[in-house]
């Protein structure tokens, strides 16, 4: 058996080097982690790469990575590398797999930001830090969670968790998924199923929706004005999938009108925000952070970072190629972009 060389193009710390390379220590396969972490160097020794694990590949490094048939991405975020890898795939077999070893973090976050939404959590806690003590109903009333219809827009990796972690409540679920024969193994409960083109029955029929859908051009605006009426002014939404699947300027309108009663945000529309007049950055090109209706995150849902059990997915995909299997965990299908 040949030995497996595997390029790393970033600079993993030591305590995940020592996790990856203990994973793999069985097996031939040879990691690779230059100390020089530069796009030249990484370039050099792409050849001799039968696998390259990183985020953001140039197109130059790809094409020099002569031997290449696996491409780890490990995060679940692919839209910035579906062109490219269509490009790469006109040429030479390159198999591009995601990572969704957050998804429980990002699962717990989900029900966090709803909880915090729904029992006014945040502003009572500001109330508490200004020495207001016992601010009651008339101020922030918590909403219920008890008998509410949770809708799930994507049913992958994490509303499948948030599935789980919710459904010790008294609530019914619904959930949309690009196609139900992919699902595997039991539900935690009984789900009401619908496909994308049952979009708008979804969202009559739901109150509390959890979105987790990848970014694609199936799904960016999926969610705009009509959209956010449907669910109607006791309906809450969480974001944790990516910001441009809800059009920005419905949301914000949405939720200040009272068309629906509330929302809570990971997930954003400019990561590059410049500076205001005070220094302050906003991901975002209405003032979100001006109404009370919501509660905001700054793309952390993933946290924490250095859990290294995120990576055994990566391990896992790359013991597959060392031992001849071509079949991959979260293979991204580019006709799906997803």
């Amino acid at each position: 058996m040949s030995q497996t060389q595997v390029l790393f193009i970033w600079q993993p710390n030591e305590r995940l080097k020592e996790y990856l390379t203990n994973g793999l220590r069985d097996l031939p396969v040879q990691l690779l982690f230059p100390p020089d972490a530069t796009e030249d160097t990484y370039v050099e020794l792409a050849p001799h790469a039968d696998i390259i694990v990183g985020w953001r590949p140039t197109k130059e490094l790809l094409y020099a990575a002569t031997k290449l048939s696996l491409f780890i991405n490990p995060g679940a975020g692919v839209q910035h590398l579906i062109d490219l890898f269509r490009e790469v795939n006109q040429t030479k077999p390159v198999t591009l797999v995601n990572g969704h070893g957050n998804a429980f973090f990002t699962a717990q976050h989900a029900v966090a930001l709803l909880l915090a939404l729904m029992n006014r959590v945040i502003p009572h806690h500001d109330w508490m830090v200004k020495g207001e003590w016992r601010k009651g109903d008339q101020d922030a009333i918590s909403i219920p969670l008890r008998d509410r219809n949770v809708g799930f827009l994507g049913y992958g990796h994490v509303n499948r968790n948030v599935h789980r972690f919710l459904s010790g409540f008294d609530v019914t679920f619904s959930a949309i998924r690009m196609d139900w024969n992919k699902q595997k193994g039991v539900l935690p409960t009984h789900v009401k199923k619908y496909t994308y083109s049952d979009l708008h029955p979804f969202l009559e029929e739901v109150d509390t929706m959890i979105i987790s859908v990848p970014l694609t051009s199936l799904t960016k605006g999926m969610i705009k004005k009509k959209e956010l009426e449907l669910l109607g002014p006791e309906s809450l939404l969480v974001n944790v999938g990516r910001g441009p699947v809800v059009d920005e300027y419905s949301l914000y309108t949405a939720l200040k009108e009272k068309t629906i009663c509330g929302a809570a945000l990971d997930v954003w529309y400019n990561y590059t925000p410049d500076s205001d007049e005070k220094g302050r950055k906003y991901p975002f090109s209405y003032p979100f952070h001006t109404l009370d209706n919501v509660v905001l995150s700054p793309h952390r849902a993933a946290s924490p970072l250095n859990d290294l059990h995120r990576w055994d997915e990566v391990i896992e995909n790359i013991r597959r190629f060392a031992q001849g299997e071509r079949e991959f965990i979260n293979t991204v299908d580019l006709n799906q972009e997803y």
